[in-house]
Parts: C-alpha cells; sequence; structure tokens
C-alpha cells in the first residue's frame, strides 16, 4: 500500500530508484559539478575547462574536432568557444589546410589560466574521489571507462 492507501502495482515495488545506475550516476555529476564550481571559485566552467584542457593536451584543433573530444554538439562549443575569445582564452584562424575550417587554440592567458588551474581540477578529482581507495578509484576510473 502507498501512503494514500491504494496498492502499488508488482512493477513499482520492485524498481528502487535509488539503486538505478543513472539516477546514482546523476547524483554523483551534481555532487562533482558542485565540487569543481567551489575548486575554480567559479572562474571558469566545466565546458569551458574541458576545452581549454583538451586544447592544452593536442595543441590547435577544428571547432569541429574539440567538440566532438569533449562531447559537445555544434552549438554548445561554438558557444563556448566565442565566450572563451571574448575572455582572450582562445583564438581562432583559417586552417592553412582546409579554408573551410577554423582552428582554435590557446592564447598565452589561455595557457597560464590552464597551468594554474590544473592543480585546481586536481585536487577536485582528489575531492570527487576522496570516498574510495586507490584501489576503488582505480576500479571505477576502468568501470566508467568501459561503460563510455
Amino acid at each position: 500500500m502507498d501512503t494514500n492507501g491504494l496498492r502499488k502495482p508488482d512493477a513499482a515495488r520492485a524498481y528502487r530508484l535509488d539503486e538505478q545506475v543513472g539516477f546514482v550516476l546523476r547524483q554523483v555529476a551534481q555532487r562533482h559539478a558542485s565540487i569543481f564550481a567551489a575548486g575554480v571559485d567559479g572562474e571558469i566552467t566545466a565546458t569551458q575547462w574541458a576545452a581549454l584542457a583538451k586544447l592544452a593536451e593536442m595543441g590547435p584543433l577544428s571547432q569541429n574536432l574539440l567538440g566532438r573530444l569533449t562531447v559537445m554538439d555544434a552549438a554548445t562549443i561554438k558557444g563556448v568557444i566565442d565566450r572563451m575569445v571574448l575572455r582572450g582564452l582562445t583564438e581562432t584562424r583559417p586552417d592553412p589546410s582546409d579554408a573551410r575550417r577554423h582552428l582554435v587554440s590557446l592564447t598565452a592567458a589561455g595557457e597560464d589560466l590552464v597551468a594554474r588551474l590544473i592543480p585546481a581540477a586536481q585536487r577536485i578529482t582528489d575531492e570527487t574521489l576522496a570516498p574510495l581507495t586507490g584501489a576503488e578509484r582505480k576500479l571505477l576510473a576502468a568501470l566508467l571507462l568501459k561503460l563510455r
């Protein structure tokens, strides 16, 4: 019976939201987002950080490829890049090998911000994973990569 005195269907009794992987992943993602925002003191968004970190890792990339590598659709990556250009963190230029394409690269200010925030990003990861042992962290990372 539910709180209104009605009998719950069998399926509803067997389904526990708190045990569903999607629900738990969303809760964990929200926790991490909160830790991230506090860890960077609101200086940058998670999507901007993903783009900056990927550019620092790989060098100049087309906007399209950067979006794919950071799992952002075309509209989202365009907005992210536009905002970072306005902040002086990235710049765009025509791709010498394909005039239809533009390359996105870090500016000196973008490189400086990445260098300054890497320690914070590492602390954010450590805080997110704090409840886990070293072995559990490795296992979680492996399992999440397998689900990706």
